[in-house]
């Protein structure tokens, strides 16, 4: 003969205990993915944390490596000198004066019977003092007269200036067919500024110069004792 069950439990109680069940499972699931939440976001933690200070431990040991083997160079604050002032000589050199063009300048203003047996420059005073000797006083004369009035134009620029503001026959000396001269002229600092530039343009009495003079074998024009 067959057993006969009956469920005697009212329907709202089997509700209950099917919503108590859910709840306890929902509770149990909403734990173990908070625990699982912790878990990972501690180790993450850990893991970053430990990593940090790993690199940041490395890179502090190659710091401190490398400032030792730059101190165990010989002379190295020497060498950081030297490689500081190389870095600035090319703005030193743009600022220098160009000294070298007073050879381009003085066989144009020079007159072809004197000879210039001592030329000297003063770059902080702006002066120039020539010395030497001519086969006339004549010929001095229009020396000292082509400085006065030579003049001279860079490149893009509409105006002449006067080369030698100021030129003085310092002293002077006549004997039968030869004399001697010293002349103190003041010249633009603008003829012998910024070498990397193009020279400036001579024009002596409306006429611009050329270097003709120089290439002449026949003419000397420095004598000995100049500097």
């Amino acid at each position: 003969m067959s057993a006969i069950q009956f469920n005697l439990l009212p329907d709202v109680k089997a509700q209950y205990i099917n919503t108590a069940r859910n709840r306890r499972l929902v509770i149990t699931i909403a734990f173990l993915a908070s625990a699982i939440s912790i878990a990972i976001f501690l180790i993450t933690l850990l893991t970053v944390d430990g990593l940090q200070k790993k690199e940041l431990s490395d890179t502090d040991n190659q710091t401190k490596q490398a400032v030792a083997k730059l101190n165990d160079i010989n002379g190295l604050s020497r060498i950081v000198t030297v490689e500081n002032q190389l870095q600035t000589l090319s703005t030193l050199h743009q600022n220098s004066p160009d000294i070298s063009r007073i050879f381009l300048y003085m066989p144009q203003l020079t007159p072809s019977a004197a000879q210039i047996s001592n030329l000297s420059l003063d770059l902080a005073a702006n002066t120039l003092e020539v010395a030497g000797t001519a086969d006339s006083q004549t010929t001095i004369n229009t020396f000292v007269d082509t400085l006065k009035y030579a003049t001279y134009k860079t490149s893009g620029q509409d105006s002449d200036h006067p080369a030698f503001p100021s030129v003085v026959l310092a002293s002077f000396n006549v004997a039968p067919g030869k004399a001697s001269y010293s002349i103190n002229a003041q010249f633009d600092p603008a003829l012998f500024a910024n070498p990397t530039a193009t020279p400036p343009v001579l024009t002596v009495k409306n006429q611009i110069t050329t270097r003709s003079v120089v290439d002449d074998p026949n003419n000397v024009l420095f004598k000995s004792g100049s500097r």
